[in-house]
C-alpha cells in the first residue's frame, strides 16, 4: 500500500520502506495527490460541489479520488510472473498454509496490515455522521499508519451501530489482518466492543481513541513532572470528560502510579454517591477519586496539580487560577481547547493542547503507529498494559535533555519517535509472553 501525506512545512514525505515496485506503482498517485493539493488539478469549485465563483479549497482538492491506494509489491510482467503470483504457483503456498496456519504471517500481508474499523458514530468533533462520511478520517488514519509506522492499514466503515453485529463482522474479517484498530466508535459501546473482540481474537485489538490518547498523555505528564521535580505519585489530576478518552486516561494514569484522579462529566464529578451512573462510570467511580470529591469540575480543580481536558466546552479562568502552584494544563479539545493557552500560561508551569499550532501537542499519531508496528513485529496476540506503558516511557524519553516547558512531548515529525516506540513495545511483548516470535 502506498500513501502520501503533506506535512505542515508544505513539503511531502512518502514512506521510505516501500520497494521499487511499490514506488513505481505509486508514483502517479503521489504526483497527482501533490498536484491536487497545490491546486493544479480539478478546479476546487467542482470538488466542493459549489458554484464556479467559489474560492479554491485545498481540502477538497486533496481528497478528490481518496487519499490512498492499494499497490502491488511484486511485478506481473509476463506469464512466468503470473504463474507464480497466481495459479498454479499460489496453490503451493495455500496448501502450505492449510497444513501450518501460522505460515499465513510469512506468505501473505497479514503480518503487516491493520484493519481500521469504525461505525461513524463519534468522528473527530463531528459526532455521529455515519460510515460514508467517516471514510475521509479513516483514510487519513491509514496513511498516518503508513507514514509514521511503516504499517499498512485498510479503512473499514461498517453500516451498523449494533454492538453484536460490529463484533461479529470484525471477527469474520480478522483472518485477513494482523491487528484491529477501532476508531471513532461512541462510548459506552466502544468499551464492550473492544473487550469482547480482545476475548475472541488472537491478534491485537486497540481502540485508539482510548489508549492512544492515554499513552501520549502519560508521556507528556511524566516529562512535565520531571521538569518540575515531582513524581506521578505526588500529583492529583482532574479530567474533564468521561467518554472513551477520559475513562481510558484515568485508568491508565492510575496504573502508571498517579497519586489520584477525579473525572467529571456533564453532571459533575463521577463519584460513588451518584445514582445516575452507567456501568462504566460506576466502575470508574470505584477506581478514581480517592479524595472523595463531589460537586462540579470547578470545585475539583481547587488545589489540583493537573487538568486534562477531553470534553470540549470552556473551563472558567478562576477555576484554573485556583489550581496548585506549578500546575499542568492539558486542554486537548479540538479545535477549541477547554482553556485557551494564553489563559493557561498565566497559571500553569506546563501547557499542552491537541492542536498543532501550539507547543506540546498531545497527538495520537505519536503512539498508535509505533505500538502496532511493535506488536506486529513480534506477532503479539494482544496489546497489554505493560506494552502501552513501555510505549509511553519510550515516547517521553525521546525528549531527553531537550526537556523544557514548551517541549515535554516530541513532534509527530520527529523521526526518532516511531522506532523508539516500536522497539519498546516489541521488547515489552516478549517480556510479558504475548509475542509469538
Amino acid at each position: 500500500m502506498a500513501a502520501e501525506i503533506v506535512n505542515p512545512r508544505g513539503d511531502s514525505a512518502t514512506d521510505s520502506t516501500t520497494n521499487s515496485a511499490t514506488d513505481s506503482a505509486a508514483s502517479g498517485a503521489t504526483s497527482s495527490a501533490t498536484a491536487r493539493a497545490k491546486g493544479s488539478a480539478t478546479p476546487a469549485t467542482a470538488d466542493a460541489g459549489s458554484g464556479a465563483d467559489e474560492p479554491f479549497d485545498p481540502a477538497f482538492a486533496l481528497h478528490r479520488g481518496g487519499k490512498m491506494a492499494i499497490s502491488a509489491t511484486v511485478p506481473v510482467r509476463d506469464k512466468d510472473d503470473l504463474s507464480l503470483a497466481y495459479t498454479p504457483g499460489v496453490a503451493k503456498v495455500c496448501s502450505a498454509i492449510a497444513e501450518r496456519p501460522e505460515l499465513v504471517y510469512d506468505y501473505t500481508w497479514k503480518s503487516q496490515v491493520v484493519a481500521v474499523v469504525t461505525d461513524g458514530t463519534a468522528v473527530l468533533g463531528l459526532g455521529d455522521i455515519g460510515p460514508e462520511a467517516s471514510l475521509p478520517v479513516m483514510e487519513g488514519k491509514a496513511i498516518l499508519f503508513k507514514q509514521f509506522g511503516g504499517v499498512d492499514a485498510v479503512p473499514l466503515a461498517l453500516a451498523t451501530t449494533d454492538t453484536d453485529e460490529i463484533i461479529e463482522t470484525v471477527v469474520r474479517l480478522a483472518p485477513s489482518f494482523g491487528g484491529v484498530n477501532l476508531e471513532d466508535i461512541a462510548a459506552p459501546r466502544c468499551f464492550e466492543i473492544e473487550r469482547r473482540l480482545q476475548e475472541r481474537l488472537d491478534i491485537p485489538v486497540f481502540h485508539d481513541d482510548q489508549h492512544g490518547t492515554a499513552v501520549v498523555t502519560l508521556a507528556a505528564l511524566r516529562n512535565a513532572a520531571k521538569l518540575t521535580g515531582r513524581t506521578l505519585g505526588e500529583l492529583r489530576a482532574v479530567i474533564s470528560g468521561a467518554g472513551a478518552a477520559g475513562v481510558a486516561i484515568a485508568k491508565f494514569l492510575l496504573a502508571a502510579g498517579l497519586g489520584d484522579v477525579a473525572v467529571a462529566d456533564r453532571k459533575g464529578i463521577v463519584s460513588a454517591d451518584r445514582d445516575d451512573l452507567t456501568e462504566v462510570k460506576r466502575e470508574l467511580a470505584e477506581l478514581t477519586n480517592r479524595a472523595g470529591l463531589s460537586g462540579s469540575l470547578e470545585a475539583a480543580l481547587f488545589g489540583a496539580d493537573v487538568f486534562i481536558g477531553v470534553s470540549g466546552g470552556t473551563v472558567p479562568e478562576p477555576a484554573i487560577a485556583s489550581m496548585a502552584p506549578g500546575a499542568f494544563v492539558f486542554a486537548m479539545a479540538n479545535p477549541h481547547p477547554e482553556v485557551h493557552p494564553d489563559i493557561a500560561h498565566r497559571y500553569a508551569a506546563v501547557v499542552a493542547t491537541g492542536r498543532s499550532d501550539y507547543p506540546n501537542q498531545i497527538n495520537n499519531v505519536l503512539a498508535f503507529p509505533g505500538i502496532f508496528a511493535g506488536a506486529l513485529q513480534v506477532r503479539a496476540s494482544r496489546i497489554t498494559e505493560s506494552m502501552k506503558i513501555a510505549a509511553a516511557n519510550a515516547l517521553a524519553d525521546v525528549v531527553g535533555d531537550e526537556l523544557a516547558a514548551d517541549y515535554v512531548i516530541p513532534s509527530p515529525f520527529d523521526e526518532r519517535v516511531a522506532p523508539a516506540v516500536t522497539a519498546a513495545v516489541a521488547e515489552a511483548a516478549r517480556a510479558e509472553g504475548v509475542a509469538r516470535r
